[in-house]
């Protein structure tokens, strides 16, 4: 297991993320964590179905994130943040491995930056019901599945369109996050398959 991380700290930090430079004044800048935990003895990733309440993507399945405020460090200390006010994990119980692309949404106009961490497990999570409705747990090997993502047609505000999309146990992830997970994979597969 420790080696896995190691592997992937280091293929992310020898990695240059790619970054949204254009037309970046009318975007919001956003940061997320994808949360790596150690369950029955694989890596899991922590999602999380955000809730009705808030102001975007009400409902939909996503990762620990948020927009970047003025007293934040950096990006990364954006992601951390938000990980501790959604889900209650400390942010000196999260470590870092790395970065992965930017990505933009297109409803709600963020150009997020995502970065990869590890969480401990089993930890007490104290989940802020304003934001959050409930915490999500995939294995990570379910996301090399070859019949994943798979192409599915979403209604969304009254259009309907094809889209990919991640479906694990009746959840379906779509948008920004199913395309943060496709780089995720895509840029760690070989390191998932040695572990």
């Amino acid at each position: 297991m420790g080696q896995f991380k190691q592997d992937l700290k280091a293929l992310l930090s020898q990695r240059e993320p790619k970054r949204i430079e254009d037309n970046v004044d009318t975007y919001t800048q956003a940061s997320v964590l994808l949360p790596l935990f150690i369950k029955d003895n694989h890596y899991w990733l922590l999602l999380m179905r955000r809730a009705n309440t808030v102001e975007y993507h009400k409902g939909e399945v996503s990762f620990p994130g948020g927009v970047v405020d003025e007293r934040d460090y950096n990006l990364e200390s954006t992601a951390k943040r938000e990980t501790f006010e959604e889900t209650g994990v400390r942010e000196e119980d999260i470590e870092i491995l790395g970065q992965l692309d930017d990505m933009t949404t297109i409803t709600s106009q963020f150009i997020v930056h995502p970065f990869v961490g590890t969480v401990p497990f089993p930890y007490e999570f104290n989940i802020n019901r304003r934001e959050v409705e409930h915490l999500i747990e995939v294995p990570l090997q379910f996301f090399l599945d070859p019949s994943q993502p798979q192409p599915f047609s979403m209604n969304y505000k009254g259009d309907t369109f094809e889209t990919p999309v991640f479906i694990y146990e009746g959840i379906v992830i779509w948008g920004a996050t199913e395309r943060i997970l496709e780089n995720f994979i895509s840029v760690i597969r070989s390191t998932i398959q040695r572990f």
